[in-house]
């Protein structure tokens, strides 16, 4: 049974800082594309960030310089480190898996507000 359980979500202040992580289960881990991505009310989910098996990574121009992906095979976990955060930013983010076949996590909301 595969599994993406997100954590790190929450409320923050503009300028400030969140770490979101994705733990994977029941999948190789290491084969896979992970992603982040986000839903805003109204809005298309859209990507945020990825990072292929070898650890190349892709932004969204909205977060480049801001965002930053990464992956820890060892504990098959994707992480988003996400700093100089916006009330824009503010939506649900998601996990994804994507390799034969796609996983999504159930997502973890960020609120950016004062």
């Amino acid at each position: 049974q595969v599994q993406l359980v997100e954590s790190g979500g929450g409320l923050v202040q503009p300028g400030g800082s969140l770490r979101l992580s994705c733990a994977a289960s029941g999948i190789r881990f290491s084969m896979y594309f992970m992603g982040w991505y986000r839903q805003a009310p109204g809005n298309q989910r859209e990507l945020v960030a990825g990072i292929t098996s070898g650890g190349s990574t892709n932004y969204a121009d909205s977060v480049k310089g801001r965002f930053t992906i990464s992956r820890d095979s060892a504990k098959n976990t994707v992480y988003l480190q996400m700093n100089s955060l916006k009330p824009e930013d503010t939506a649900a983010y998601f996990c994804n898996a994507k390799g034969f076949q796609s996983y999504w996590g159930q997502g973890t909301q960020v609120t950016v507000s004062s």
